[in-house]
C-alpha cells in the first residue's frame, strides 16, 4: 500500500513541479536573452536563435513530465481493485492492533 501512496504523490507533484521549475527557467532565459539584445542590438539573431533552441529544450522536459504523468496515473488502481486493496489492508491494520486474535 506504501507503493501505491508514494506512486499517487509522485503523480500530483510530479508535473506541478516539473512546470514550476520550467517556466522559471524560461522566464530566465528570456529576460537575460533580452537584456543581452538590448546591450548589442547587432546580436540579437544570434541571441534569439540560441534562446529559442534553449525553450524549446527546457519545454521538452515537461512535456516528458507530462508522459511520466500519464504512464504513472495508468498504473494507479481504480474502483473494485482500489476498493479490495483498501479492506484488505484495513483488515490487517485491525489484525495487527488486536494481537492477531
Amino acid at each position: 500500500m506504501i507503493y501505491l501512496a508514494m506512486l499517487a504523490f509522485g503523480v500530483t507533484l510530479g508535473l506541478p513541479i516539473a512546470v514550476i521549475f520550467a517556466s522559471t527557467a524560461q522566464g530566465r532565459a528570456t529576460s537575460t536573452a533580452l537584456e543581452g539584445i538590448a546591450r548589442q542590438p547587432d546580436a540579437a539573431p544570434r541571441i534569439q536563435t540560441a534562446m529559442i533552441i534553449g525553450l524549446a529544450l527546457i519545454e521538452s522536459l515537461v512535456i516528458y513530465a507530462l508522459l511520466m504523468f500519464f504512464i504513472l496515473q495508468a498504473k494507479l488502481p481504480e474502483g473494485e481493485m482500489l476498493r479490495g486493496m483498501i479492506d484488505a489492508d484495513a483488515k490487517r491494520v485491525v489484525t495487527d492492533v488486536s494481537g492477531g486474535n
